[in-house]
């Protein structure tokens, strides 16, 4: 593995699910019953051998700040390199961050002091498996400029989303941005490789020409005199663009094949909680779920993923939801395609329903 540098951007796309990130970064996101989403990228970074990262925060990063500590459980709490939390600032000013490019100016005093050769850039909104090693020796190996991960799948369409053209040997020939249509695509998924020393000076050209985004203004121009290449990602791939693709990532989680392949050969870190083991109760009936520690299960579950401490009354019934932390539902209650998060309460004999495509979801802290 050549020395290299992780940057993850916490909060790059927060702009996509408003409704989960009022108060909390894209990276904290909480899923799959103990994770957060942010726990993927510096899983992949740990187990590719990435022993220093950048963690780029932005607003409402507290709860990423209480899961992450000192970066002790993906064993980055040290004395030389670890994690280290970057300010939301520039070093021009002290405005937040509007976008990547602007972003990676506050991460240029990172970047400058870092030793490493390389560094790889990704985002925390995405689901995924990668040794970040194997796409560096590709790297090395095509003596490229830039090495930018895709995953061929349907073309999502979000915010702002980039495709790739390619040659035989994977040399990217356009960049399209927000392209028109439909059918599978090379999905560049915001993962991307490149010698350190070369970035930095992509960023510092960028400030001196008044450059305001990344994609546009640097990468999709740069395919014609610069060497881009395009490094696939195999295997299952989700990436969070609104709440519909949240509450289908969760429940793909209840497919024992998907469980496999995400949390099967190499291990995925999260904080650890001592909990107690869930309990339930001679009336509760619970099929196809993933349960966390410290629930209590007195009613009816099937299909849903819940988090750690939930508590399902008596008579109750949920089917097709995804309960957050500490959520209280009610004796009698019925649920169907429910998105509730942290600390929620449903009063008995409550009613609530969305549908597979448009979920209901529940604020944090709500009382209904």
């Amino acid at each position: 593995m050549a020395s290299t540098v992780g940057v993850i951007f916490s909060s790059i796309n927060e702009e996509n699910i408003p409704e989960l990130t009022k108060a909390r970064s894209t990276g904290s996101i909480p899923y799959g019953g103990r994770y957060r989403l942010v726990d993927f990228a510096l899983s992949n970074m740990v187990n590719s051998g990435i022993t220093t990262v950048g963690m780029l925060t932005k607003n409402n990063y507290q709860s990423l700040m209480d899961h992450l500590g000192s970066g002790k459980y993906w064993d980055l709490a040290r004395k030389e390199g670890g994690l280290i939390l970057l300010p939301p600032y520039s070093d021009e000013t002290e405005m937040l961050y509007k976008n990547r490019l602007e972003a990676l100016k506050g991460a240029t005093a990172f970047l400058k002091k870092a030793k490493e050769d390389f560094v790889v850039l990704t985002d925390s909104d995405s689901i995924y498996k990668l040794n970040y090693s194997k796409v560096i020796d590709f790297h090395i190996k095509m003596n490229a400029d830039i090495t930018m991960v895709y995953h061929e799948h349907e073309l999502i369409k979000s915010h702002y989303y980039m495709t790739l053209n390619t040659a035989d040997d994977g040399k990217i020939t356009d960049i399209e941005i927000n392209p028109l249509g439909s059918g599978s695509k090379k999905n560049y998924i915001n993962v991307m490789v490149a010698r350190r020393t070369y970035l930095l000076r992509l960023v510092q050209d960028a400030i001196q020409h008044g450059f305001t985004s990344f994609g546009r203004d640097i990468l999709s121009p740069g395919v014609k005199n610069h060497n881009f290449y395009a490094y696939k990602l195999e295997g299952y791939y989700a990436s969070i663009t609104s709440l519909n693709s949240y509450f289908n990532a969760n429940m793909e989680l209840l497919d024992k094949k998907v469980r496999q392949e995400i949390f099967g050969d190499r291990a995925v870190y999260t904080k650890v909680n001592d909990s107690a083991p869930a309990k339930f109760t001679d009336t509760a009936n619970v099929k196809n779920s993933l349960i966390a520690d410290g629930c209590l299960i007195e009613g009816n579950v099937e299909n849903s993923v819940l988090f750690r401490g939930v508590k399902i009354g008596k008579g109750a019934t949920v089917k097709n939801c995804i309960l957050m932390t500490d959520n209280i539902i009610g004796d009698n209650c019925n649920l169907a395609y429910v998105v509730s998060d942290k600390n929620s309460v449903i009063r008995d004999n409550r009613v609530l329903a969305g549908c597979e495509i448009q979920p209901y979801f529940i604020n944090k802290g709500s009382l209904i």
